[in-house]
């Protein structure tokens, strides 16, 4: 499989050397953890001065024997090597029975810098701070994103190969077949490990349909307000009995599994956040096209889903804005940094174009507006707000 340098995540793990944190590198899964921790251990060995590492993967059968937190301990401290810079870099560590007490023993004895990876069923986010006593930093990795798509195919940005990737998506291990439903059985492949093995399995869930029933709901209506009490009633209406708790409970197992984000409302009026409803967007398209097929794509919810998962690898934290009863698509806020952002497939039509940056131009704050839309054409301003193709934003950084 051909490898691409992903410097942004790999920039991250290189300025945590020397800290003392459990550094954990998250994401759903084939999103590239792995081959990420392996461009870290290349990184070291070519960079740093007496170093020593100790990796293991759990995904090789030499490493099957080290299978409780007991042999993990004893294999590491033979390995451990006097003044020296000890990386300790473990992948798949949840194949190891109660990893945690050997991670948290590591840690305790300050003598090694410790990298994880593992099933996002047993490091999820909210489970780490649980999982580990010492501090952790965790990053997050997310599947290829568009620019990272053209340099992996080698391509050049014009409409051709945007309209391919919105099409394929950022699973990279998709991109080895040939035809295209082999490329979504593969992707289905991936879907049903997380369901079944990881959320089903971790959450002892009986009645997996009805999850599929939430994810597949949740696909369908990206870019819609929605709420667990509408989803629980729907279901019903389908002749499922569950409530809204049970709704509320796995719509946190889906997110939590990296595979869903969740996006709350902001009042941009009166400046505060809003819980009541939000929206879920995919952590990949790729999912929705697998699952639900492609006749009768809506493009806008489409893009909209790819910018939204593309200001969350940015590092922004997103909300849906709220102004005078309209909806403003994204509140992007990072540090004090804030972007008003509306996106859109067309805007040739000039009542489409109005609808869209009406929104925009009621809100009186000086931060910047944009409108990301396929327009085919080179940025431009329209009353202060910037009108960009969505293929040149999402490579522009």
């Amino acid at each position: 499989m051909k490898l691409i340098k992903r410097n942004d995540y790999l920039t991250k793990l290189i300025n945590t050397i020397n800290t003392p944190d459990i550094k954990v590198i998250t994401g759903v899964r084939r999103a590239g953890k792995s081959k990420l921790l392996e461009e870290f251990k290349s990184y070291i060995e070519k960079n740093v001065k007496d170093y020593n590492i100790i990796h293991i993967n759990y995904n090789l059968t030499k490493f099957e024997n080290i299978n409780d937190y007991h042999k993990l301990i004893e294999y590491v401290e033979e390995h451990y090597q006097e003044k020296k810079a000890n990386f300790l870099l473990i992948d798949e560590i949840e194949m190891c029975i109660d990893f945690e007490k050997a991670i948290n023993n590591f840690h305790a004895e300050e003598k090694y810098q410790i990298y994880i990876t593992g099933s996002n069923a047993f490091l999820m986010s909210s489970d780490l701070a649980t999982l580990f006593t010492g501090r952790t930093y965790e990053i997050e990795v997310y599947p290829f994103s568009y620019k990272e798509y053209l340099e992996y195919y080698g391509k050049e940005n014009n409409d051709s190969s945007f309209l391919n990737y919105v099409y394929e998506g950022g699973l990279s291990g998709s991109y080895l077949y040939k035809e295209d439903s082999e490329k979504y059985d593969y992707v289905n492949n991936i879907y049903n490990t997380l369901i079944k093995r990881d959320i089903c399995n971790k959450y002892n869930i009986k009645k997996e349909h009805l999850l599929d029933m939430i994810s597949d709901f949740l696909m369908d209506n990206i870019s819609n307000i929605t709420s667990t009490r509408n989803i629980a009633e729907v279901l019903t209406n389908n002749k499922d009995n569950i409530n809204h708790k049970t709704v509320s409970s796995y719509l946190k197992y889906l997110c939590n599994a990296f595979l869903f984000y969740k996006i709350n409302r902001y009042d941009i009026q009166g400046k505060k956040y809003l819980t009541s409803q939000c929206k879920y967007y995919l952590v990949d398209q790729s999912f929705k096209l697998a699952r639900l097929g492609i006749k009768n794509l809506n493009y806008g919810r489409i893009y909209e889903n790819i910018v939204a998962i593309e200001l969350l690898r940015r590092g922004y934290n997103l909300y849906v804005g709220t102004l005078y009863e309209k909806e403003i698509d994204f509140v992007a806020i990072k540090r004090n940094e804030k972007i008003y952002i509306q996106v859109s497939s067309e805007i040739s039509d000039e009542n489409t174009f109005k609808r869209e940056v009406e929104p925009l131009l009621k809100i009186k704050d000086a931060y910047p507006k944009i409108l990301i839309a396929n327009t085919h054409q080179d940025l431009y301003t329209y009353e202060g707000i910037e009108v960009i193709d969505i293929k040149n934003w999402l490579v522009d950084i």
